[in-house]
């Protein structure tokens, strides 16, 4: 037999037995306090689904107690399934209080979990956002795209003469790059240097190497990886000016940055 038909049974059972026959005022009022607690549980659709045996076991035990009250029962008796049909059904309240606390907890974790989801992916969004504003920063800096990639260059107003030392007005251009490199993880880049066609050549070479160098190192200081970085000196050749003027050979003395692609592949070296 279901719970749902033996409640059906016992619950007009124990209510008709319950009028049958006169009971003592201590056992009237235990009884009272049972049928009380039997009607708050078989009511309360929580409790039904969380405890069903109990609130059955709690009408069984009032029915009895109802029979005993009636007929041949003793006062023990009466008071004893009374006092169980009690029991049951503070047990059945409990079980739905523990069950529904659970069903919370539950809820509250999965929300808990989809705020995280949220935020993370918010986090995301706000990386991915930086990231693209730090892109078009870049851009607008002195960048152009070549057949080796993106290329930025750094002009020499960036350097003393002949020293390999960045000015302090290089560092804001040079953080804008450790932060694109780092919201970028898989990007690599290409530093290489040049000068104009005056002076020694190999100590042009040098320098030209120890300006890459500089800019790179300066990189690593900002948390940018040193595997993600290749340091390349070309000194005087591949100029983009004519060393026959001044403006020509500020241009040729430069550092430019070469951009790998998104899954950090560069460009052949020259």
């Amino acid at each position: 037999m279901s719970w749902h038909l033996r409640l059906s049974v016992l619950v007009p059972l124990a209510l008709v037995l319950s009028g049958c026959a006169s009971s003592s005022p201590e056992e009237s009022n235990r009884l009272d306090t049972a049928r009380t607690s039997f009607h708050a549980v078989k009511e309360d659709p929580d409790v039904l689904r969380s405890a069903p045996k109990d609130v059955i076991r709690a009408g069984e035990s009032l029915a009895r107690a109802d029979r005993l009250s009636s007929y041949w029962g003793s006062a023990e008796d009466v008071s004893h399934y009374a006092y169980l049909s009690q029991r049951y059904s503070d047990i059945a309240k409990q079980h739905s209080a523990l069950n529904l606390n659970q069903e919370r907890a539950v809820k509250l974790e999965l929300e808990r979990q989809r705020l995280q989801l949220a935020l993370r992916e918010a986090k995301l969004l706000s990386v991915q956002e930086q990231s693209n504003w730090l892109e078009e920063q870049m851009l607008s800096l002195s960048t152009s795209e070549t057949e080796r990639g993106l290329v930025m260059t750094l002009g020499d107003v960036l350097f003393d003469a002949a020293r390999a030392e960045l000015k302090a007005s290089a560092n804001r251009t040079v953080l804008k790059l450790a932060q694109f490199m780092q919201l970028n993880p898989r990007r690599t880049v290409r530093i290489e240097g040049y000068t104009d066609n005056r002076g020694d050549k190999q100590e042009n070479l040098e320098l030209s190497r120890a300006r890459a160098q500089t800019v790179a190192d300066l990189l690593v200081d900002l948390g940018v990886d040193g595997k993600r970085i290749e340091v390349a000196g070309h000194g005087e050749d591949f100029p983009i000016a004519e060393n026959a003027s001044a403006r020509g050979r500020a241009q040729n003395r430069r550092v430019e940055i070469v951009f790998s692609d998104e899954q950090g592949r560069l460009g052949a070296a020259r």
